[in-house]
This record gives C-alpha cells, structure tokens and sequence, in this order.
C-alpha cells in the first residue's frame, strides 16, 4: 500500500503539470508581431531537442548493449531505458510549456501588471517542476513494484544521469554561444539594447534561454533528484530491509504534496517583491515536508531518527541557496564590489568575480560537511551511510517547487527579449526586466542547491559502490588509489576546459557571422532590413551538437578504463578525488558566473552611469566570461560526477568478474 502512495503522488504531480500547462495556454498572446517571435523561438528550440535526441539515441543505444552484454542483467539495462525516456520527457515537457508561457508572460506584463506575468511564469516553471518529481518518483516506483529487484533502479538512475549530461552540456554551449555573440557584438560594440530585433543573434539567444535553462535544467534536476532516491533506496535494503526502501519512496511523495500546496502560496502583488512570493512557496513545502518527514519516521521505524537525517538536508539545501544568494544577488556587497571594480575597467571586473566566487566555495562546503556529520550521527547504530542517503532525499524532497522557481527565470527573460523585439511599451520591459533580474539570483541558487545535492547524493551512490564491490576501507596509500585520486582530481578541470573552449569556438564563430551581417546589410542597424536570423540558430545548433560528444563520452569511459585496469580500489579513489574538486569548481564557476551576470543587471539598473557607460561595457565583458562558467560547465560538472558514480554501480559486477580473473 505504501509503494501505491508513491505512485499515486508521482501520478498527481503529472496531473498537476498538465492542469498548470492549460492554463497557460488558455492565456492570451498577444499581437501578431508577439505571437511571431514566439513561434519562431518555440519552432527553433524544438528543432534543436529533436536533433540533439537524434544524437542522443546512439549513444543509449550503444550503452544500452553494453549493459546488457557486459553485466549479463538486461532488466537493468530495460530500467536505463526508461529513466532515459523519462528524462527526456520531463525536459521536452517542459521546453515546450516554457515557450508557449514567454509570450504570454509578456502579455500578461502589458495587460495585468507584474501580478499577472508573474503568475503565468511561475506556472510555466511549476510544469517542468511537476514534471520532473512525477516521472522520476512514478518510474522508481513502478520499476520497484514490478520487479521487486532493489539493483535494477541503478539502471534507472544511469539513463536519467546520461540524457541531463548531454541536455546540460549540449543545452549550456548553445545557449551561451549565443548569447556571448549578441551582447559582445550587440551591446558593447554596436551599443544596441539587449534584445534587439536589429542583432541578428537574439531569436538564437532566445532559443538558448529554453534549451540550455530549462530543458537543460530540468534533466539536471530530474537526475539529482532520482540518484537520491536510488542511493536511499538501495543503501536502505541494506540497513533496513523493506522498511528502508518504504521511506525514501513515501518522503518524496510528501514532497511532491507539499510542493503542490506551496504552489498556491506564491502570489505576487504590484508593489512587492516578487522574490519573496517565490520564496514564501519554497519555506511553505519545507515546512510541509519536515512535518510529513517527523511522522513517516516515527511510522516507519519507531523513532524520529531518519527524520533527523532528512531535515539536516533540507536545512543544508536552503542554507546553501542562502549563500548563493549572498554571493550572487545585487542586494549584497559581493556582486556591488564587482560592479564598483567596473570603473577600471574589465580586467579588474573579471578578477574581482574570479575572487567571489573562490571565496564562495568556503561556507557551502562546511555547511555540506556539518549536514554530513549530522545525518551520520543520528541514525547510529552503523547506519549513518543510510542517514547521509537520506538527507541527500531530504534537499531534493522539494524538488518540485525549487524547479518551478528556477524555471521561471528563463521564462521571464524570454517574455523580456519578446517584448523588446515586438516593440512594446517601455512600461512592459521594466515590469519583464524586474521579473528577470529575480530570475537571475532564483536560478543561481537553483544551482548552488543541485550542486550540494549533488554533493550528498555521489557520496551515497559512492557508498552503495563501496557495498557492491565489497569494499569496507580505501587505502589512500596504495599506488593504484593514488593514480585513482589523481585522475579523479584532474576529470571536472578537463571537461570543464573541453566546454568552455566548446562555448569559446561557438560564439567566435557567432560574432563573425553578426559582424558580417551588420556590415554586409547596412539596412539592419537603419530597421529597414530584417537580420537573417536562421543562419545564428544553425551555428549554435551545429556546435553544440558536435561539441557535447567528447565530454560525454569521457565521462563514461573514465570509470570503466579505470575501473577494469586498475581495478575496484582504485576506481573508488577516482571517485572521491572527482567529487572533492568537482563540487568546489563546480561553486567556484556558478557563482562567479551569477556575480557578474548580476553585476550587469546592477548597472543597468542606473548604478554607475547605467546602460551604455564604460562601466556598463566592462560590466558586460565580465558576464560574457561568466556565461560559460555558470550556464555550461559549472552545472554540467555536478553531473559528470554522478553520472561517474553510477556507472561504478552498475557495471560493479563486471569489475568484480574481471578482478577475479586478475
């Protein structure tokens, strides 16, 4: 009966999503011109998932054999099906709402006010959230109960870790590619707005906005928040029996619950701040959620200490998105002090950002530790791994909410780039621009909480590794943990060089081409010819399609070369040191990032000679760095490191075959 509540919740998400997705679309538009641009972003963004799933489908396809074939368990490789389908749909989903909810968010802007145009763009992130916890609590479950196999699940969690690997990296190197051509070329050289219909690269920037931050996102949570489960649950068959398995399943149906009420809580009024709306909803479904966790527990086991557990990671997750905000929003000294560094210009801008974000890895990390030895220390009993499992489930047992508040911001910087292009009133802008700049530090902290999920959520999967291949100790003195330690150090700083200079190719050839264009069609810059749009979307489209192949692949290949070289031990050590150094670059690179992004959106504010002031062009140099650091590598690294992980714990019986041969 209890599974059945699991996949009820899952189900009731998903019916929640498709409620939210008519009511968008029963919104109106907009003008023609509105309705235009609209189509033309939705149609290219369309076009991109379909050619990136296209690329997709060989990559399953071959891993999918060698699961079969390699650990003899074709159920487990039916279950990586599957989470791959979910995982796609969640992002396709969710894409597809997001760019029907951005033209009428603006419109909603132009006729009902903020209140409006933040209710319809929070819905359009609440559909990717619902979408994300309904499919992944359904598919765990459901597996779960036809099976009755705890193992098949790693499965599961594979196919969601590979599809967000490419959908991040892939999503994250268009998205940026064009947005570094536009505002190099658009507003430092041409010293146009920010999504002008006269920049040849604006519906490409557009587009980038759904594929790189919500589909892209989207599949990133999807995985973060099924590997917690998974970790949870094949960690708790071996603790608990049944019993373990039961709680992880029943909290993340609470948590889908909560997130569901806490959706009616965000409302927004014409003279508040539309951030504390978001964040009212966000308090309201963890509260829920520790409530429904201190009951479960006593339930369950008799005692609240797997209650404990959860809500240390939950504390921790809002703590940590706390501290991103901190680091990354306008309202404090860290973003100010990189803004005031503007008027030196931008190399004193980029070196104060590196500097914010170095120093922001302190805080999440000790506040990572203190939930660790928190979530250990109360199970006791020799259950602290299950307990450290648990509050990985704990931060990612509101999922939900936190991807609609993430989500929303895409939506509200598309709903600003379609007002700017059809020529709207200066009022709708600002109202947008208000929206976006909320955005921004939402979906900045929406990164610093997936990273210290992703944080939690290796180091179970880590554990259920250990348990798989017998291992009790990790001898950091032996030669092969220690090649195992430097490798693993070394693998987030090579992905992340391989998609920044992925991001860094992309856009050079970006600039060429709007250079080329402003200066071979002279009627743009006058408005009396029209931009060719399409030639921006194909360069994006082609490099991001050609350059997320390397990473991905590496990521796959590494743990098995390691692991049938070197052997089970050593694999392990390249574990850990991949999950020390990518959880600190992977801080360092998001909240740089957001600093200079917010930066920016301060002097454009009218901070230091506002909009087209040598702060200002100093200011945008700094978030053009910036893009690549938190829009691709920075969240693709918390991925690579799962993703790692996973394939450890699925492939671990091939790895043992192969030992005892050795």
């Amino acid at each position: 009966m209890l599974l059945y509540l699991s996949i009820i919740a899952g189900c009731l998400a998903l019916i929640f999503s498709f409620y939210l997705a008519a009511q968008i679309s029963k919104a109106e538009q907009g003008t023609d011109k509105m309705k235009e641009i609209a189509s033309a972003i939705h149609e290219g963004a369309k076009a991109f998932l379909f050619a990136e799933y296209r690329v997709i489908v060989i990559f399953v396809a071959v891993l999918f054999v060698l699961i079969g074939v390699g650990i003899g368990n074709w159920l487990t490789a039916v279950s990586f099906l599957v989470g791959a389908g979910f995982s796609v749909a969640a992002g396709y989903i969710g894409m597809n709402v997001a760019t029907k909810a951005n033209v009428r968010t603006a419109n909603a802007a132009r006729t009902k006010g903020i209140t409006g145009a933040l209710l319809i763009a929070f819905r359009g992130g609440a559909v990717m959230g619902m979408c994300v916890v309904g499919l992944g609590l359904l598919g765990a479950s459901a597996l779960y109960m036809v099976t009755g196999e705890v193992d098949i699940l790693s499965g599961f969690s594979l196919g969601a870790s590979s599809i967000a690997l490419f959908a991040r990296v892939g999503g994250g190197i268009y998205t940026k590619a064009a947005d570094v051509g536009a505002d190099l070329v658009g507003k430092v050289e041409s010293g146009i707005p920010e999504d002008d219909p006269r920049n040849p690269a604006v519906i490409a920037d557009n587009v980038g906005d759904n594929v790189g931050d919500v589909a892209g996102m989207g599949a990133d949570l999807f995985e973060s928040y099924v590997g917690a489960i998974v970790s949870a649950i094949t960690l708790g068959v071996i603790y608990f029996g049944e019993e373990g398995v039961w709680f992880p399943l029943i909290l993340s149906a609470i948590g889908i619950i909560s997130s569901i009420i806490a959706c009616f809580f965000v409302r927004g009024d014409e003279k508040g701040d539309p951030h504390k709306a978001l964040k009212l909803g966000s308090y309201v479904s963890s509260a829920i959620t520790v409530i429904g966790a201190l009951v479960l527990s006593y339930y369950i086991f008799g005692n609240m200490r797997a209650a404990f557990a959860v809500i240390a990671g939950l504390i921790v997750g809002v703590i940590i998105g706390s501290l991103t905000e901190i680091f990354t929003s306008d309202k404090y000294k860290y973003v100010k002090k990189i803004a005031d560094q503007s008027k030196t210009g931008a190399a004193t801008t980029i070196i104060s950002g590196i500097s914010v974000g170095m120093e922001s890895t302190c805080f999440p990390i000790l506040f990572i530790a203190v939930g660790i030895f928190i979530a250990y220390s109360v199970m006791g009993g020799g259950n602290g791994i299950y307990g450290i499992a648990l509050a990985a489930v704990g931060m990612l047992s509101t999922t939900g909410i936190t991807v609609a508040v993430d989500a929303y911001g895409p939506i509200a910087d598309n709903a600003g780039g379609i007002a700017e292009m059809a020529g709207l009133d200066s009022s709708v802008r600002e109202i947008t621009d208000k929206l976006d700049a909320v955005g921004n530090t939402t979906a900045a902290m929406g990164k610093g909480f997936a990273i210290g999920s992703a944080a939690l959520t290796a180091l179970s999967l880590f554990a259920s590794y250990a348990a798989a291949v017998n291992i009790v100790n990790i001898d950091i003195l032996s030669m092969r943990v220690i090649i195992g330690l430097f490798v693993g150090g070394m693998l987030p700083f090579l992905f992340s060089a391989w998609t920044m200079d992925s991001v860094s190719k992309a856009a050079f050839k970006m600039i060429e081409e709007v250079r080329r264009q402003f200066r071979e069609i002279p009627g743009i810059m006058k408005g009396t010819a029209k931009p060719d749009y399409t030639s921006c979307v194909d360069i994006s489209t082609k490099a991001a399609l050609k350059e997320m192949i390397r990473p991905g692949v590496v990521a796959v290949l590494a743990p098995l070369v390691i692991g049938l070289l070197l052997g089970v031990e050593a694999l392990g050590g390249m574990l850990a040191g991949s999950l020390v150094t990518g959880v600190l670059l992977a801080i360092f690179l998001s909240n740089s990032g957001g600093a200079w992004d917010n930066a920016k959106k301060y002097i454009e504010g009218g901070a230091l000679g506002g909009k087209g002031s040598e702060c200002h062009k100093a200011a945008v140099v700094g978030d053009t760095v910036g893009d690549p650091f938190k829009d691709t590598s920075g969240p693709s690294i918390n991925i690579l490191i799962k993703l790692m992980t996973i394939i450890s714990l699925v492939f671990a019986p091939l790895f043992i075959q192969i030992g005892s041969l050795l």
